[in-house]
């Protein structure tokens, strides 16, 4: 794929406009209190795998709505507390073999990786959506914000945060986030939300540096409209197909969309975009980025598709090293 968005100093400059509603804050205040109301209900049972320097664990935890949220916890054999981090993965996926946290375990972290709500792991998605959809996440309930596929996503992940923390090997000081695609949209939406989360803070709970690859979940308006391929083409099909109001659908989305979350980060974040990605596009990467108002870097890909690019997993590491306390 050649490139096929903004040259580069365009995007660089490409702060489109906020869609926010008016009752945006309320809904996502609303929606953090309603979680806070209901117990994490955490429970971990040790795998039996032939790693040396580890253990590991299935854990599973109460999510949104009676969601069941399963994920796998690899702490270092060792005395903590450790800082630690929370991983989320690509749309449609699940989460990554325990093998592959290991890395993080041999640098000093605990790590949770949780499977996304009805994707292909074990997490259920146990919430109802009225009306129809296309095959997919993305229209799962998409003419009500307050039943929408990714308000439950959200805070599922937000929950995975305070999993971790309550977790006796933890700091609780000391979390960070991060995920690719769909994942780097969750962290950029965890990012914000951990920022809006009193209860959080209040806890000494803190995201203290975030780091989302080729972030998917931004700026659905341009994506829509600019590439056709999945997921975002199930809006295209959903609002061709089913007479929907296509009002209504962006305005659902606004909630969900990280373009209308990047000005309420509060924690250092990195970001990652390649220039010849036709799954997130870049300019509504950069969209997001360039609205983000606290310590940042983008790691751009010339010629990047959607992919993690050489490099990153060492930056990743740099990025959590440099901004842990």
């Amino acid at each position: 794929m050649a490139h096929f968005d903004f040259p580069l100093h365009e995007l660089q400059t490409y702060q489109p406009r906020q869609t926010r509603q008016p009752d945006f804050e309320a809904f996502w205040r609303d929606t953090l209190a309603q979680s806070a109301a209901h117990p994490l209900d955490i429970h971990l049972d040790e795998l039996d795998l032939p790693y040396t320097g580890a253990r590991i664990a299935r854990l599973s935890y109460a999510g949104w709505d009676g969601a069941n949220i399963v994920g796998t916890y690899a702490v270092p054999a060792a005395p903590g507390p450790f800082p630690a981090v929370a991983i989320f993965h690509g749309y449609g996926s699940a989460r990554p073999d325990p093998f592959l946290l290991l890395a993080w375990v041999s640098q000093g972290y605990a790590v949770l990786a949780v499977d996304v709500r009805g994707q292909s792991g074990e997490s259920s998605d146990t919430t109802s959506y009225p009306g129809g959809h296309v095959p997919g996440y993305l229209t799962l309930g998409i003419h009500d914000p307050t039943r929408y596929y990714y308000r439950g996503v959200y805070i599922d992940a937000l929950r995975a945060v305070a999993v971790l923390a309550a977790l006796p090997d933890v700091d609780a000081g000391r979390i960070m986030i991060t995920g690719a695609s769909q994942g780097g949209g969750i962290t950029l939406a965890v990012a914000a939300l951990s920022a809006m989360y009193p209860r959080l803070q209040q806890a000494g709970i803190h995201v203290q540096a975030a780091v989302a690859e080729v972030p998917f979940l931004c700026h659905f308006e341009r994506a829509v409209s600019l590439v056709d391929t999945e997921p975002y083409r199930e809006i295209a099909r959903y609002c061709r197909r089913s007479g929907a109001s296509v009002a209504q659908v962006f305005r659902t989305l606004s909630y969900f969309d990280c373009l209308n979350m990047a000005d309420v980060i509060a924690c250092p974040t990195l970001v990652t975009v390649g220039l010849m990605d036709i799954i997130c596009p870049p300019s509504t990467i950069f969209a997001v980025y360039n609205h983000i108002q606290v310590t940042k870097a983008i790691t751009i890909d010339s010629y990047g598709e959607h992919d993690t690019f050489p490099g990153v997993p060492e930056a990743r590491m740099r990025w959590f090293q440099q901004h842990i306390s």
